[in-house]
């Protein structure tokens, strides 16, 4: 298979997974992975085939489209029937491939083991090769998946492999998802600095190629690099420029998620002014896309933050919304969160008999 078949923007039997394919779908995560390139994918199907040859390809081409649409249950089918087919005709350069994508699937799914087991069945057969593009999707598989699971070394192991491989193509978009990834396996193994190094190469290069979207996530990974250093100016930095480019990308969701992390982030510097307007603006997000769990966090977040100016009317309002909301979507945890704020506020006031009435409404919840 030619590199060109590749598109490295950014997972002799089936090896079974560790969760019921029903239960498949995709967990979210800060990594970045390699995918099909979608332009390439007639080269699957060879022009003269067996009958088991060309449906293990149409299932091949199936799968691969089914897994970029996000379909991880019909890809998961579809490659596993198309690897069997392409067994049984001892074809180990598709076999490789389908391996790959079962991979990828498997790891989007949040299913790591058997995204490792399908990972290291592809990458036996293609490390003797010169297919360095499968080597490289084999090997950031396993890196990314071994971080999951909290194996550090050995997603470094394979990671630093991959990052090699990129280098000597020269293969700049490659490099990207190998060094972002390796920031963040240093930064869960509680390297920050190493993690940092990792990243600004990542971006430096990201930048390089104007790829907005890889750059929201360098950004990203890098704002909370520094936020674990409690370097909350650096990260505030970092944020900001992500923030703007999640808007421009209409990443509605990580661009709230974001807010939170720069309104945290002011918060800590004592800087609340600044973090209200973080949080506020998380607020309308959420409101826009109808996201309740956001929602309630940030008024939340609001009313402690109103709290520390002082202002305990604006705080009690804000809680007084949290409440209702909690309410309505039944979350009892913050239903009486939101009760014992109000009564705090209302003591600070003065209001003795409201601060009761919320006292009793948490008493009430408790029995």
């Amino acid at each position: 298979m030619s590199k060109g078949e590749w598109n490295n923007r950014s997972k002799n039997s089936v090896v079974p997974l560790q969760l019921p394919i029903t239960y498949l779908k995709s967990v979210k995560r800060n990594t970045i992975t390699h995918e099909f390139d979608s332009g390439s994918q007639a080269e699957i199907l060879p022009t003269q085939e067996s009958n088991d040859i060309s449906e293990a390809s149409k299932l091949l081409r199936q799968g691969i489209r089914q897994q970029q649409a996000g379909e991880l249950i019909a890809a998961l089918k579809s490659l596993q029937q198309s690897l069997g087919l392409f067994q049984s005709v001892g074809d180990l350069q598709k076999q490789a491939q389908a391996l790959s994508f079962l991979g990828l699937v498997t790891y989007t799914a949040g299913d790591y083991k058997s995204a490792i087991s399908y990972s290291e069945k592809c990458l036996s057969l293609v490390k003797n090769t010169s297919d360095f593009a499968m080597q490289m999707q084999a090997l950031s598989n396993l890196g990314n998946a071994y971080r999951h699971l909290n194996d550090h070394n050995k997603a470094i192991e394979f990671l630093e492999k991959c990052l090699k491989i990129t280098q000597q193509l020269q293969d700049k978009r490659s490099q990207i998802a190998a060094l972002n990834n390796l920031g963040l396996v240093y930064k869960a193994s509680g390297n920050f600095t190493q993690a940092i190094e990792y990243q600004q190469q990542s971006l430096k290069i990201v930048r390089e190629l104007k790829d907005n979207w890889g750059e929201e996530q360098v950004l990203k990974n890098l704002g909370n690099a520094w936020y674990a250093l409690d370097n909350y100016p650096k990260a505030i930095a970092y944020y900001e420029q992500c923030v703007v480019l999640a808007h421009s990308l209409k990443h509605v969701r990580s661009a709230s998620q974001v807010l939170k992390n720069l309104g945290n982030a002011c918060y800590a510097l004592g800087d609340y002014a600044k973090a209200i307007k973080y949080y506020e603006e998380r607020l309308q997000l959420a409101r826009e896309i109808q996201d309740k769990r956001s929602e309630e966090q940030s008024l939340g977040n609001l009313g402690v933050t109103c709290e520390a100016l002082g202002d305990y009317n604006r705080a009690i309002k804000y809680y007084e919304e949290r409440l209702l909301l909690a309410k309505s979507i039944k979350d009892r945890r913050s239903e009486e969160e939101a009760l014992e704020r109000l009564k705090t506020a209302c003591y600070a006031l003065g209001d003795y008999t409201k601060a009761m009435q919320y006292q009793q409404g948490t008493s009430s919840n408790n029995s």
